[in-house]
């Protein structure tokens, strides 16, 4: 790809106009970069090791942080660095490279935002048939397919933008190589590969949270038939941290996706992006741990053992 085009590098503008706060901002970056490593790292150690938690809701939550600290990876490095940086080059195939894996990842969450929702509707409006809806053959062939779907469309969208010719400006004024950006810089006409990109921006986020509302009409008919209070309060509860992560998740990438390029606005965007690249996978392993009682329980009983070991030594 790179010898049909005149740029062989970008550059990054990331945050470069914010001056002297930038090294403020990398010091804030990096407190919110560790904590997500930390806190999505912790759920997927106390899932492998809790017994308890070797559940279909507790598997997909397990895949979902894993992927979620690999999509902060391909991101968050490259910035605090030209935080710090005066060169903030990429190259050309390090840009593709760092788009795709980006994408990749992040239609692979929102396809397994999807998944959880089918969950949550098996367990609750089909109690009975749950164990053989959800078997751990179902599981792990619905997060191969999350995967594999994900990286497929990764691969049209990163293709249809670095199959353009660029032989202008290679000044990406973002922080990462994301799609908008990056293809303003073509010389080309963009028309076509533009509405390929938004009908599968479209299908990613509308047809996953199309499902996602149909299996929570089902999930409140069903819990309000639940007889007690506390039956109904406790089938709220184990959907209220997917809701969460589900609003903004989808609301941040659809402000961003969901529209032309040519309404590209540098500043709001860097705002929203920084919302769904930092602060999701930051509330992620926050939701889940402060409002799931289960995992508040395996976590204690982790720290505890950990506790123990320590002092044998």
């Amino acid at each position: 790809m790179a010898n049909s085009s005149q740029v062989t590098e970008f550059l990054l503008l990331g945050f470069s106009s914010f001056g002297e706060l930038q090294p403020v901002l990398f010091v804030l970056f990096l407190c919110l970069y560790l904590i997500i490593l930390s806190g999505n790292l912790t759920i997927i150690s106390v899932i492998r090791l809790d017994h308890s938690l070797h559940t279909p809701m507790y598997f997909f939550l397990c895949v979902l942080s894993t992927s979620e600290v690999f999509y902060t990876i391909v991101i968050l490095p490259k910035m605090l660095i030209n935080l710090l940086s005066v060169l903030r080059t990429l190259s050309f195939m390090g840009c593709a490279t760092q788009m795709f894996f980006f994408l990749g990842f992040a239609v692979t969450n929102c396809l397994l935002l999807g998944v959880m929702g089918y969950d949550r509707y098996t367990a609750i409006c089909q109690p009975l048939r749950y164990p053989v809806l959800m078997n751990w053959r179902v599981c792990g062939q619905l997060a191969a397919m999350c995967i594999f779907s994900g990286f497929l469309i990764s691969l049209v969208g990163t293709t249809l933008v670095f199959s353009l010719p660029f032989c202008g400006s290679n000044k990406v004024n973002h922080y990462f190589c994301d799609i908008s950006p990056v293809i303003r810089l073509a010389c080309a006409e963009t028309y076509i590969n533009e509405l390929i990109i938004f009908i599968c921006g479209l299908l990613v986020l509308i047809v996953p949270l199309i499902f996602i509302c149909i299996s929570y009409g089902f999930i409140v008919r069903t819990i309000l038939k639940i007889p007690s209070a506390e039956g109904k309060q406790k089938a709220f509860s184990t959907c209220a941290s997917h809701l969460i992560v589900v609003i903004v998740h989808y609301g941040c990438a659809s402000s961003v996706y969901l529209r032309p390029s040519a309404k590209y606005s540098s500043g709001k965007d860097r705002l929203v992006t920084v919302t769904y690249t930092v602060i999701t996978p930051l509330l992620n392993p926050m939701v889940y741990s402060l409002r799931n009682k289960d995992v508040q329980v395996a976590i204690r009983k982790m720290i505890g053992k950990t506790a123990v070991s320590l002092k044998t030594l």
